[in-house]
């Protein structure tokens, strides 16, 4: 097993590491050196696309065809996208492995999955005009300069919204870079612009000079964390500066007359240059190591490293880890370098070994942890398994230890090993795996079809998996080639009794993929009704979405499928639509009676219920000012009511409506008093109150209202207007149809006892002689209640009118008198 520091390099009082990831990467014949590359961050994915500037051997019309090729680290292929959309001018990756193609014309492509499927959109604000030059990309957006030196930010590539930035002064730009928001103070993207000798920095609201003289600058990069830029002169010269360009903390020079080919950050801590074949590291205090290929070398930087990629290989370079470095170095006594060695000497079955152990029994906990995470940072398998051999014999022996973080690591290396492997070709590190997370991991397997190893990493690290079921079946209903009812079959099998699982977003790929009865067959095997209906309607289905929201019990899922139907359909074919489903005209009918009256009365001619739309005829002619607009809704209403049996009453009272509505008019003109809006009772009752007893009879008669009703009608009036002399010979003409009991309390009500009383003996005989008693005592006249007691001989209401009374008084000496006759 070779030793891992062998592929160590010293720069400063640091080492460098060069680990080989993949080699026989591509084919000889790609010409790697032709091709402009970009990768993603985390290991991830490298898009290929023919430089045009470079010359190609040709092979033919169909190889000549411009492609943008989508690769894995190891070189496999994954997609190869045919381009003929114009000149590309950007090429770039989203944090979560989403490719962004800029054209010239400032028409950007963002593909969200590796398959070639994409969203596009414009940069506008000049773009077209002026054309893009140059693009350069950060974790969620980027920034286009113009040809015109203009810069246009786009901040979310979901949800993209280009705006200028403040305008930078004219001159050539040499090269540029940026500062991503999540490092700057104002939250925006910075811009760094070599322009003549200096620096201008660039944001949302003004263009900085940071007046530096040491330019122009060939290239410039930022680090990982934003707090550093790296800057290369057309003298040779590279600088390491502070971002706020306050101090220069390195300066290096590389001697050389060509210009490099490309400048990147190799983590946070030094300054990859690379240039045909060759790389130079650049660390602190003017610190440098160099490597060197057969070819063409390209520099993909990651957050704790870069990766090296030529035709041959795929290499990840790195500073060596503190761990790593503590264990591993020439000469060193650490005690998880002595817990190594002792587990060495333990598979030779020397003593040595538990000399050692005792050696390092006070350091043993600290040990073990130094090897678990040096095991981490490993890529060579067999060192990891020695590195954890080493950490499971140290903790054998300490009588207590925490062994989870040991037993995580081995799930996470059993983890990163897989998608090491160079058919996944995902080679990330320990630090990208934890800054990616695995729940991106995931969707990075599941964007490469890998969905076997996808679900078993999502088992066993106890992630959910409806994600990968719900993408499988998805490429099935897009890709597959068996008929339909198979592939629904197939799909229904595998995902029977997965929890949850979208068939919503399942169907929906069948149906933009043109599979339509596919779509509507998946749908039904959707539990949740919110998510068929919307696709359903988007499919045309409308009566089985209407079907669908029914059966939820959902109203304002009924409700938002009425009101699609009814603003796509014409309004005979959405009667006929709800006419067999008495759910939904319900519910048409409650929402038209307060919103739609012209609907409503729509839906009740269809119907053929003519006595509800005349209802609305008839309260729209309640509503309205001018009779002769009453008038017309009225015999609206009559007219739907004609010719229609079980309707003989109904049509009466519109026609009575219609006369009342005539002679209230009449009344409003001549008396000078407002009558339209009453009932026949109130135009009766305001008639007599106001002294028009004749016409009150008068309407009495045409509308036959009921004498009892008259009666009441005359009472209320006359006690209203506190007609007293009326009241008393209206009662002598005839006996009361209503009694006289309401004359009595009417009167009573209205302040008047001493009418009132008059009413007593003739209300009297059909009364209870306790009601009798009641009664005259509410008029005050208790001697004569006691003469009804004693007629009824009612101990009690004598005592209660006696104590009423008072002792000694007049009125308790006449009840006493009174009294004393019962008791005789």
């Amino acid at each position: 097993m070779s030793n891992p520091t062998a592929d160590w390099e010293r720069v400063g009082d640091k080492f460098y590491r060069k680990v080989q990831l993949y080699t026989a990467v591509f084919d000889q014949d790609l010409e790697l050196e032709n091709y402009i590359v970009t990768g993603c961050s985390y290991g991830g994915a490298i898009a290929l696309h023919r430089d045009p500037t470079k010359l190609h051997s040709f092979r033919g019309s169909q190889a000549a065809k411009s492609t943008i090729d989508i690769y894995s680290c190891a070189g496999k292929l994954i997609r190869s996208i045919n381009w003929d959309r114009g000149s590309i001018k950007g090429l770039g990756w989203s944090e979560d492995e989403k490719l962004l193609v800029v054209t010239s014309d400032g028409t950007v492509r963002y593909y969200y999955d590796l398959q070639g499927d994409f969203t596009q959109f414009s940069l506008g604000n000049g773009a077209e005009e002026y054309s893009v030059a140059s693009c350069k990309f950060y974790n969620t957006g980027f920034v286009a300069l113009l040809s015109n030196n203009h810069l246009i930010s786009v901040s979310r590539y979901e949800e993209p919204r280009p705006r200028l930035l403040a305008t930078p002064p004219e001159g050539e730009v040499y090269s540029w870079s940026l500062v991503p928001p999540a490092y700057t103070l104002s939250r925006s993207v910075e811009v760094l612009l070599s322009i003549d000798k200096t620096i201008h920095v660039v944001d949302a609201t003004e263009s900085e000079d940071r007046m530096l003289d040491i330019g122009p600058f060939s290239h410039i990069s930022v680090s990982p964390n934003g707090r550093f830029v790296a800057l290369y002169t057309e003298e040779g010269r590279a600088y390491v500066i502070t971002s706020d360009f306050q101090n220069r903390l390195s300066e290096y020079d590389s001697k050389s007359k060509t210009m490099p080919k490309d400048l990147q950050w190799c983590g946070n801590d030094a300054v990859a240059i690379a240039w045909e074949d060759e790389v130079h590291i650049i660390g602190p205090n003017n610190a440098a190591a160099k490597y060197f290929y057969d070819g063409r070398v390209h520099l993909i930087a990651d957050y704790d490293g870069i990766r090296l990629i030529t035709n041959d290989v795929c290499d990840f370079l790195q500073k060596v880890p503190d761990v790593t470095d503590e264990i591993f170095r020439f000469g060193t006594q650490s005690p998880a370098s002595i817990l190594l060695d002792a587990v060495e000497q333990l598979e030779n079955h020397s003593p040595k070994a538990d000399d050692n152990i005792q050696l390092i029994r006070p350091n043993l906990v600290e040990a073990v942890d130094t090897c678990v995470k040096a095991a981490s940072y490993e890529f060579n398998i067999r060192w990891q398994k020695q590195l954890l051999k080493a950490a499971s014999f140290g903790k054998s022996v300490l009588d207590i230890y925490n062994s989870d973080d040991f037993v995580d690591m081995c799930e996470t290396l059993r983890v990163l090993n897989a998608v090491r492997y160079y058919e996944i070709g995902i080679p990330l590190s320990y630090e990208q795996f934890l800054r990616l997370t695995p729940e991106k991991l995931v969707e990075r397997l599941i964007n490469r079809r890998e969905y076997l190893l996808a679900l078993r990493i999502s088992s066993y690290l106890r992630l959910p998996t409806d994600r990968i079921y719900v993408h499988w079946a998805s490429q099935k209903v897009r890709v597959g080639s068996e008929d339909e009812d198979t592939i629904c079959r197939l799909i229904v099998e595998k995902l029977d009794g997965k929890r949850g699982i979208s068939f919503e977003e399942i169907a929906r790929a069948a149906y933009d993929e043109g599979r339509g009865r596919l779509a509507t067959a998946l749908l039904h095997h959707e539990p949740r009704a919110g998510k068929q209906v919307p696709l359903l309607l988007s499919m045309e289905e409308d009566e089985i979405a209407l079907d669908k929201a029914i059966e939820s019990g959902d109203s304002d899922l009924m409700y938002f499928v009425l009101l699609h139907l009814k603003a796509k359909l014409p309004l005979a074919s959405f009667f006929r639509v709800i006419n067999t489903r008495p759910v939904a005209t319900a519910l048409v009918e409650s929402a038209a009676q307060s919103d739609d009256p012209e609907l409503l009365k729509d839906l009740y001619y269809q119907d053929d219920r003519r006595v509800e739309g005349s209802n609305i005829f008839v309260r729209e002619a309640l509503e309205q000012p001018d009779v002769k607009a009453a008038s017309d809704k009225l015999a609206l209403a009559a007219k739907l009511l004609t010719d229609f049996k079980d309707t003989a009453f109904d049509l009466k009272a519109i026609q009575e409506a219609t006369t009342l509505l005539k002679v209230q008019e009449a009344l409003d003109r001549d008396l000078s008093d407002e009558f339209i809006g009453l009932s026949v009772n109130e135009t009766v009752f305001k008639l007599i109150r106001l002294g028009y007893s004749s016409r009150a009879k008068k309407i009495q008669n045409e509308f036959k209202i009921p004498e009892k009703t008259s009666w009441w009608l005359r009472l209320r009036a006359l006690v209203s207007k506190r007609d007293w002399n009326e009241l008393e010979e209206w009662s002598k003409t005839r006996k009361s149809p209503i009694g006289w009991e309401p004359f009595f309390s009417l009167i009573l009500s209205a302040g008047n006892p001493k009418l009132a009383a008059i009413f007593i003996p003739k209300a009297a005989p059909s009364l209870p002689p306790a009601t009798v008693i009641s009664m005259y005592e509410k008029c005050g006249m208790r001697v004569k209640a006691a003469e009804e007691a004693v007629k009824a001989k009612d101990v009690e209401a004598l005592d209660r009118l006696r104590n009423a009374a008072g002792v000694g008084t007049v009125e308790g000496r006449d009840i006493e008198r009174i009294a004393a006759a019962l008791k005789r």
